[in-house]
């Protein structure tokens, strides 16, 4: 039988777009999870700001991005936790939720993998989930080689194999959040009843 899989997908979602849903997406396809679980963050011990929209308008939103696909769920385990909150504290969460035999995977996209070296307790955290970069298309692959005398050639393994392809998506939610101040189309940018969720509440103004 089958191991498990289940994917959890962390970030600002300031707001969530249609390249999370995407890229999110086309990754849980690759390595077979059954469910995908976004987890917006109050706050990222590696930023020094806080997020534009309040934490329950940026749930409501991924809330509302996710809620066509059934493989999609939602928490708010994060936003709950006083912070700082760390992945591996949510990783352990889930480990318990979903027991030993579940094979739980990080997704991170290719650009956060030159952080990890300051994420709380990584080694730690490589040993108890698969952290799984989501390579762009086009894009060359992380360099995990020059982190190999740090974390061992074992972990470093790891990290390669979990290296999925990701479709290019020309979307952040930095331009987003430019366009909509600027009174700029969005349109394609944004799940549909997500737009209508920030014009209601006026958000990023």
């Amino acid at each position: 039988m089958a191991q498990r899989r289940i994917a959890l997908f962390g970030g600002s979602f300031d707001p969530i777009h249609l390249g999370h849903t995407r890229v999110a997406r086309a990754a849980a396809e690759q390595i077979r999870a059954e469910r995908t679980i976004f987890i917006p963050a109050k706050c990222s011990p590696l930023k020094s700001f806080w997020p534009y929209a309040r934490d329950e308008d940026r749930l409501n939103m991924v809330t509302l991005a996710t809620a066509d696909d059934d493989s999609f769920a939602v928490s708010d385990c994060e936003l709950q936790r006083v912070t700082p909150s760390f992945t591996l504290d949510t990783v352990r969460l889930f480990r318990r939720e979903y027991g030993e035999d579940t094979a739980i995977h990080w997704l991170l996209g290719a650009d956060s993998t030159k952080d990890l070296v300051h994420w709380h307790r990584i080694e730690e955290l490589l040993d108890e989930c698969n952290l799984t970069t989501m390579q762009r298309a086009g894009h060359a692959p992380p360099d995990f080689n020059r982190l190999e005398s740090l974390w061992g050639a074992q972990r470093i393994a790891k990290l390669k194999r979990n290296v999925v392809q990701t479709p290019l998506v020309d979307v952040s939610s930095t331009e987003v959040r430019r366009r909509l101040a600027a009174h700029e189309d969005v349109s394609g940018m944004l799940h549909p009843d997500v737009l209508t969720y920030i014009r209601e509440h006026s958000l990023y103004q």
